[in-house]
């Protein structure tokens, strides 16, 4: 299989993903929306060298994709072409911020050493969000989630167009990858020479197969909006958005790896 066939298969898969059943995906895709930014601004507004109190907003993670019944090591697998660039932020850090705040033994902790692990953890933390947000609410109730809160029907149909057409695109770069490699056996990719008219070709194809899917949705009433289908807000909902939110405010306000270390050592 190649790498285009490799990447559609992962977008499809974190399709299924999203329409299982668990406590998670039962709720309003507008709860879970508001929750994940919630979440994320929370998450962002620790002070560059509270590491100690970021370490305890793991937790909400956590429990989501245990109720959700999702692998955690799954989001890393999926994602692991983004975690390299999240943990590239701050790598100058312990170079620019040398005056040292910790020494355990011989070990001297710089801050810009706990600058750097804080915004690794804000990007690892924030991605694991995202992925539990996007694997357990399909792309369709997600969008009408964002027209709910305002968003401009222009900006969200958009965004639904461009996820579905990744997903064409990459089906074609996979099929004219394949014509290419059973008519070139033996050879190692594509021939620098036929690049640009491989190029050419699949520009041609994928805008053929998006003109093509765009006169059906005008054949089916579409005029610029989407419909989608209404969820209402349940009980559960509510009392998950209130808790959550309460959880989040209090590790923000409470370090709480102290306090717990207050109160067991002594």
């Amino acid at each position: 299989m190649n790498k285009a066939r490799e990447a559609s298969s992962a977008i499809r898969s974190v399709e299924e993903l999203s329409k299982q059943r668990s406590p998670v995906h039962d709720l309003s895709p507008l709860s879970k929306f508001f929750l994940t930014m919630v979440y994320i601004v929370t998450v962002a507004s620790f002070n560059k060298y509270d590491l100690t109190g970021l370490f305890a907003m793991i937790l909400l993670p956590l429990l989501g994709y245990a109720l959700s019944g999702i692998q955690v090591t799954l989001c890393f697998r999926k994602l692991k072409v983004i975690l390299p660039f999240i943990l590239l932020v701050g790598i100058a850090n312990p170079f620019m911020d040398r005056e040292i705040m910790y020494t355990v033994g011989r070990l001297h902790i710089s801050f810009g050493m706990i600058s750097m692990l804080t915004l690794m953890l804000k990007g690892i933390y924030s991605l694991m969000a995202s992925f539990l947000l996007v694997s357990t609410t399909p792309v369709d109730e997600l969008c009408k989630s964002l027209r709910k809160i305002h968003v401009p029907s222009m900006i969200v149909s958009l965004l639904l167009l461009t996820y579905r057409y990744v997903s064409m695109f990459l089906d074609e770069v996979a099929t004219m990858s394949e014509s290419y490699a059973l008519r070139a056996p033996g050879q190692k990719g594509i021939a620098f020479g036929t690049w640009g008219t491989f190029l050419g070709q699949l520009i041609v194809r994928s805008s053929y197969k998006a003109n093509r899917n765009y006169e059906s949705m005008i054949l089916r009433g579409f005029k610029g909006e989407f419909f989608y289908c209404d969820r209402r807000f349940s009980g559960l909902s509510w009392l998950f958005i209130l808790v959550l939110t309460g959880i989040c405010v209090f590790m923000r306000l409470i370090n709480l790896p102290v306090l717990l270390g207050s109160v067991f050592v002594r």
